[in-house]
């Protein structure tokens, strides 16, 4: 039976930069819990950062993949670049990913780190495009099919046939 890593906000612990957390009420999520499917994580608090913290973006409107290439930094709004740290924790999470048979990722839409679908664009701005984060990348690179919070029927559809509950 094939894993499902998750952020572990949405799982409802209070990880985010603001100390929050965004927890997803999704009877699927409730089932794979009770079968041990789910592989809580946050690659931002495994990246070495603290809650809570200063928010952060992918710079210029680029994408994670763009991070892990080089051509983009993930700054915070105070005007630290926290690339490493990100890159860090994304690192991790695809360590954890394959430690534990993680074939899927359930993540946070527009985290710097998880977003899958979108992401912020760099200027503190509320303003979002199209993209994902560092994490999000980095596990798409590697095989693991990645969804955002808002695709749990696509996870759902695509783990019944291909790695149906025992």
């Amino acid at each position: 039976m094939s894993k499902i890593l998750i952020s572990a906000c949405l799982m409802g612990l209070p990880v985010r930069y603001n100390g929050s957390a965004k927890p997803l009420v999704n009877a699927a999520v409730d089932r794979w819990k009770a079968e041990g499917r789910l592989v809580t994580f946050c690659p931002e608090l495994a990246g070495g950062f603290q809650v809570p913290r200063p928010p952060a973006e992918i710079e210029l409107g680029m994408t994670g993949a763009d991070v892990l290439d080089g051509r983009a930094r993930v700054m915070e709004a105070t005007g630290g670049d926290v690339s490493a740290a990100y890159v860090a924790g994304a690192g991790t999470a695809l360590a954890v990913a394959r430690e534990t048979g993680c074939r899927y990722a359930l993540l946070i839409d527009g985290s710097p780190s998880c977003g899958s679908g979108f992401v912020h664009d760099g200027s503190f701005s509320g303003r979002r495009h199209a993209g994902e984060g560092v994490t999000a990348a980095l596990l798409r690179r590697n095989g693991i099919a990645v969804f955002s919070d808002r695709e749990v029927e696509d996870l759902v559809a695509l783990v019944a046939a291909q790695d149906p509950s025992p």
